[in-house]
């Protein structure tokens, strides 16, 4: 981290390194029991390929075989926050609630974990808020295009009203899913799909990831709908290459700072696994983008700081 730089940071946007995440494993039953195990194999096969044309392009090592320890992950992680003068590192996923409460006890005062438990599964109401009061987790996550019905589905309210009882941060993945060879379409690609939700549990902040991943406008929509929706700006947002139309991360930053402001747009890297670690290139560019189109100090801390300490902090838990 440069020396110029006069803030800490907040990553609301990392996932802790495991060697296999439960949030996939509902839409891989889905897909296994209609096409066949070979056919997920293949898929994943394609993808892999299609990954290391990816990481070439943004020069992003492969992630390691054999994942060392949690210690050991959680270690290097804690050495990540301090070299880059993170405030806090938020680990949307980590193998499970009860893993990931765990990992985030080896370093309380810099990790936060949230829930990530699919939303139609048995009892996610409750395993909400279990998450939340007795394992410390301190927000959800959802990944919307694995979900198997709509989120804006009656039989989830239960599960907002926790959300909304204590206060929670609720980040939803929309939109294009995975590396190319992912999920491109499913039942809860567009953000619009919770406006109804985000208008009738309005002290629930849901953040919206990657700009919308493909639906700016849409999120556009929803944000000027709902008061209570933040953009998070992670990741490379290499989705921006497969638009309809010319689309650069500074005019992203311009039109939602022209329209939602600085106080609802939450940094983010989507960091994961060593080498790599802390993807300070994706953290420098959108740093750059933000002085670019002439955003003062204050909106700099907001984006890159205030605005998450703030949703964390009203945590009721």
């Amino acid at each position: 981290m440069p020396k110029i730089l006069s803030i800490s940071i907040i990553d609301f946007h990392l996932h802790f390194p495991v060697s296999h995440d439960v949030y996939l494993d509902g839409w891989e039953k889905r897909f296994v029991d209609r096409f066949g195990k070979a056919k997920l194999q293949k898929i994943y096969h394609n993808q892999q390929t299609l990954s290391e044309r990816w990481r070439d392009a943004y020069l992003i090592p492969c992630t390691e075989e054999d994942l060392p320890d949690i210690e050991t992950q959680a270690k290097r992680w804690v050495d990540e926050t301090n070299k880059y003068r993170i405030d806090k590192a938020v680990f949307l996923t980590g193998g499970g609630n009860d893993q990931l409460a765990k990992i985030v006890k080896l370093a309380p005062d810099v990790f936060v974990g949230f829930a990530h438990h699919d939303p139609f599964s048995p009892g996610a109401a409750e395993e909400l808020e279990r998450a939340i009061v007795k394992l410390g987790l301190r927000g959800y996550k959802i990944l919307a295009p694995t979900v198997e019905k709509r989120l804006d589905d009656p039989e989830l309210d239960p599960l907002w009203k926790i959300a909304e009882k204590y206060q929670l941060p609720v980040l939803i993945h929309f939109g294009i899913l995975g590396g190319g060879g992912g999920i491109g379409n499913a039942i809860n690609m567009s953000p619009l799909v919770i406006h109804d939700i985000a208008k009738g549990f309005p002290d629930i902040s849901f953040i919206i990831p990657h700009f919308g991943c493909g639906y700016t406008r849409e999120l556009l929509q929803l944000a000027w709908a709902c008061p209570n929706i933040y953009i998070d700006t992670t990741g490379t947002n290499d989705w921006i290459r497969w638009m309809p139309y010319p689309v650069t991360i500074r005019d992203l930053f311009r039109v939602f700072t022209e329209t939602v402001g600085p106080q609802r747009i939450i940094f983010g890297t989507d960091s994961n696994h060593f080498p790599r670690g802390f993807t300070y290139p994706v953290f420098q560019t959108q740093w750059q983008a933000c002085r670019d189109i002439g955003l003062d100090d204050s909106s700099m801390c907001a984006i890159f700081h205030d605005n998450a300490a703030r949703l964390l902090k009203n945590v009721r838990a």
